[in-house]
């Protein structure tokens, strides 16, 4: 089991979604808490209803990167997570963070990665017209979303920039619960920059197509 701590700057839906899986069965894992760099984020409310641990450590003020990421870490260690889920964290890590938990940091990153980096992911792949983009969660590397890439889900382009949105966060919702699981279960391996993940010791019930949506490698339950 993993001893995880949350980072998310917004909403917070991903959060949720992670806590509901753990108590769901669908997640081998402890949410020690969340933490989130701003004062007015919803998933701060989201954490309390949730009856899970809150941090608030405001990122406005501080000199870099590397300072706030330092109190951050220092903010964890209270918590002895070992296991980062970013989810929604809209801050660029710094050194000093990566190098405190590497190789036990995901991110969620809105798009289909090495696509459309950067905050403005969902933004600049509908302006660009492409036909397909959706969400990926992957290891964290000291360079901006390039880390190997555990899972992701194509989400065509239909409707308006809204409902595109709309679509993403629910696949986001899916495949982030199951890449920490994967993680849990000691399943993903690394080959160069590709990762493996091994096959399950017990029978599941694989998806890979949901709501329109192709997910890839397929989604597990446990039966």
């Amino acid at each position: 089991m993993i001893k995880l701590a949350i980072l998310a700057s917004a909403n917070g839906t991903n959060a949720q979604a992670i806590v509901e899986a753990v108590r769901e069965g669908r997640l081998d894992a402890d949410v020690r808490v969340i933490l989130t760099n701003r004062e007015d984020a919803g998933v701060i409310a989201r954490a309390a209803k949730l009856g899970v641990p809150v941090e608030i450590i405001p990122s406005k003020g501080h000199r870099n990167r590397a300072e706030y990421d330092a109190l951050v870490v220092e903010a964890l260690k209270k918590y002895d997570v070992d296991t980062i889920a970013l989810a929604g964290w809209m801050r660029i890590l710094s050194e000093v963070f990566i190098s405190a938990y590497e190789g036990r940091i995901l991110n969620l990153h809105p798009a289909l990665l090495p696509s459309f980096k950067g905050a403005t992911a969902i933004q600049d792949a509908y302006a660009s017209g492409v036909r397909i983009t959706g969400c990926s969660v992957h290891l964290v590397t000291i360079e901006l979303d390039a880390g190997p890439v555990i899972i992701q889900a194509g989400v065509p382009v239909n409707g308006t920039a809204d409902e595109l949105e709309a679509q993403i966060h629910r696949m986001e919702h899916r495949i982030f619960p199951q890449a920490l699981q994967w993680y849990a279960e000691g399943r993903i391996g690394l080959e160069g920059h590709k990762i493996t993940v091994a096959p399950a010791k017990g029978n599941v019930r694989k998806t890979d197509y949901i709501e329109g949506c192709l997910v890839s490698p397929a989604l597990e339950e446990k039966i």
